[in-house]
């Protein structure tokens, strides 16, 4: 139905807009982004499902929000999986281990700028940006020390190369997890945006670099070691990757499918290691009563070792990310239903056309996040070629890197580095970042003509 110009209608514009500017404000007002789009995306249903009850509809809303519930049980469960095994790589040491050798190498500041750039632009098609910027900010913050410019810049430069290597591999971003998903492009058609993002990243990088001093920071010395299994934990997150895409490509599963499979080796594994801990307790209490230790009987306040648990790591998925995911696609669908994203997509794509369109996607997510904005698209569902949705995904995918509100990873390292890498310090920066943006979008356009 077309209710776009009815009271509930606009009524749930102006909910969705005052929700989403509590998120944007978040760091201010210190509420969970999550909060304020779960309350309004159940309001927003409650005004579909009444506005078409009034009507004689009483089938049509239910429809609609399981329909956009099963979009969110895809992308939740794909990413819980996701999240699983970068926080199980994380207690087993193997980030640790990097950012140790990082940090002891003695690299230059402007050494420590581009290693770290370039160590973000190669993990995040596989990690993800956001953990991947998480982890490159703690070494720069440990290697800059007070050192509060390159600090900045160097935050800077690992969010826009964590943003421009998320672009071309759906396992990047949840963007273009979102458009591999719904079937617009196939796994390997992602990597046609390999050179645009090399480009995005490099030619802002190189702008930035002209505002680092010269110098090496302080002699630093950290020690840290793999933990029993972690190359296992590895593997199994490469064979679930693989899984995920061959069941894609060739049994045209849903690419959750091979996630929460390989979920469930990560979670059978997690046995074995909690299995060889209670073995290896009892023994050391063993070794401790021979010796005439206290161990046994420990001292007042302390706390005695634990097994472990792999679900220790599973809870310490980013739920209020994840929950955000939620009321997004909720509260999206619902506006669909009162058929604002129909006439969105007949201004945009069919009065605008789809280049100018995709082009201020981008500049759109750095605004308002690019995971709403690319939902409301995915939503629209406009007539593109492969050479538009490739175009779409490198600019939602590195678009949101000109501000930092603009992505996940910038809003996390804002968090990280505290006081340091703020909004306003990359927004100093803005200049250079859409200069960029731009040259990835000329690139694409030259080396992927044939694909328009």
């Amino acid at each position: 139905m077309d209710l776009t110009t009815h009271w509930a209608g606009f009524l749930a514009i102006a909910i969705f807009i005052g929700a989403y500017i509590l998120v944007i404000l978040e760091e201010n007002i210190h509420l969970r982004k999550s909060k304020p789009v779960i309350v309004a995306a159940g309001i927003i249903w409650v005004l579909v499902a009444f506005t078409y009850s009034s009507m004689g509809d009483t089938h049509t809303a239910e429809e609609l929000v399981r329909h956009n519930l099963l979009e969110f049980v895809e992308l939740f469960l794909f990413l819980l999986a996701a999240m699983t095994f970068i926080n199980t790589m994380e207690e087993r040491g193997v980030f640790e281990v990097l950012r140790a050798w990082l940090v002891n190498q003695g690299f230059s500041l402007r050494q420590v700028f581009w290693i770290t750039g370039i160590i973000a632009f190669v993990m995040s098609p596989i990690a993800d940006n956001l953990a991947t910027a998480l982890l490159m900010a703690t070494v720069v913050m440990a290697v800059g020390g007070s050192n509060h410019r390159f600090v900045a810049l160097a935050c800077i430069n690992i969010v826009v190369a964590a943003n421009a290597g998320g672009a071309f591999s759906p396992f990047g971003d949840i963007t273009t997890l979102m458009v591999w998903q719904h079937g617009h492009l196939q796994f390997t058609e992602f990597f046609a945006l390999f050179v645009p993002s090399v480009v995005n990243w490099v030619i802002t990088a190189g702008l930035l670099s002209f505002g680092l001093s010269s110098g090496n920071p302080e002699p630093m010395h950290e020690e840290a070691h793999l933990k029993h299994g972690a190359v296992i934990v590895v593997s199994l997150f490469i064979l679930t990757i693989m899984m995920a895409v061959s069941m894609h490509n060739y049994l045209h599963l849903p690419p959750v499918i091979g996630m929460m499979t390989g979920l469930g080796f990560l979670k059978l594994f997690g046995y074995y290691l909690q299995r060889r801990k209670d073995e290896e307790l009892p023994r050391a209490a063993r070794q401790d009563s021979a010796l005439g230790s206290e161990a046994i009987h420990p001292a007042p306040g302390s706390f005695p070792a634990k097994n472990y648990d792999i679900y220790a790591n599973l809870q310490k998925a980013e739920w209020d990310t994840l929950m955000f995911f939620y009321g997004v696609i909720l509260c999206v669908g619902g506006l669909g239903a009162f058929g604002y994203l129909a006439i969105g997509s007949e201004l945009m794509y069919t009065g605008v056309g789809p280049t100018i369109s995709n082009i201020l996607v981008g500049v759109a997510s750095a605004l308002v996040d690019n995971i709403p904005v690319m939902f409301a698209v995915l939503a629209m569902e406009p007539e593109m070629s492969q050479g538009q949705w490739l175009l779409v995904t490198l600019t939602a995918g590195v678009g949101g890197s000109m501000l930092s509100i603009g992505s996940a990873a910038g809003v996390a390292v804002m968090g990280q580095a505290r006081g340091v890498y703020t909004f306003f310090a990359h927004l100093k920066w803005t200049w250079a970042i859409a200069i960029g943006y731009a040259a990835s979008i000329a690139v694409h356009f030259l080396i992927n003509a044939d694909l328009s």
